[in-house]
């Protein structure tokens, strides 16, 4: 399937897609998880790429045996990543030109399990703050990716229908997300996942193709 000829909006994910922030993710837990006592493997990090904090923190306190501590492990977590995203966090490569040529011209918005706190980090770390009036994170629903509750608000806030809306994503939870929710959905992925299965994929967002799609919409 190529790109759509049209879009009505297009919403974007935040982490490892605008802003590469998977590694301040990464370095963050590992420094949590060696204060536990515990070796953060490249395995746990498959199985938490893409999910919420909550989920992160869930799977934490059985990891760590620390049941009830979910909320102590979120300040410490949350503490911990927005410190090293505000030190470390950059653009991906072709970012910021590609929301520069969408920006004004049609509804955008930024579409993040992470809380809001992290994303506008992320945002101001790479000068996109001021292109998004519409972020929607994850406080923001009850039910986070791979549940479509996040782009069926984006949707509604942007005030278009799902499957006139294009979405930009780089893990398999939100590729399902934005599936669920009836959007067109771009994957652009950073590592391999099994089922990773966008109706279209490209390898990244400094793809000259995709810019030129972008202006002509």
């Amino acid at each position: 399937m190529a790109l759509p000829t049209k879009a009505a909006a297009i919403a974007f994910d935040c982490d490892g897609l605008l802003v590469e922030t998977e590694s301040c993710w990464t370095e963050a837990l590992v420094a949590m998880f060696a204060a536990h006592g515990q070796e953060f493997t490249a395995e746990l990090k498959a199985r938490l790429i893409g999910t919420t904090i909550d989920f992160n923190v869930t799977m934490m306190a059985t990891w760590f045996d620390r049941p009830g501590a979910e909320a102590a492990l979120k300040a410490e977590l949350t503490d911990t990543v927005a410190a090293v995203i505000s030190a470390r966090a950059e653009p991906m490569p072709g970012a910021v030109a590609l929301v520069q040529a969408v920006a004004g011209r049609l509804p955008i918005a930024v579409v993040s399990n992470s809380e809001r706190r992290l994303v506008d980090l992320s945002l101001a770390r790479a000068g996109l703050t001021d292109a998004f009036q519409i972020v929607v994170a994850g406080e923001d629903v009850e039910h986070g990716k791979p549940a479509p509750d996040l782009y069926l608000r984006a949707c509604a806030v942007m005030g278009v229908r799902p499957e006139l809306a294009v979405a930009f994503e780089d893990t398999l939870v939100g590729v399902n997300s934005a599936k669920a929710a009836g959007l067109t959905v771009v994957g652009v992925p950073t590592v391999t996942q099994d089922g990773f299965a966008p109706h279209v994929q490209v390898a990244s967002l400094a793809d000259p193709a995709l810019l030129a799609w972008a202006q002509q919409l």
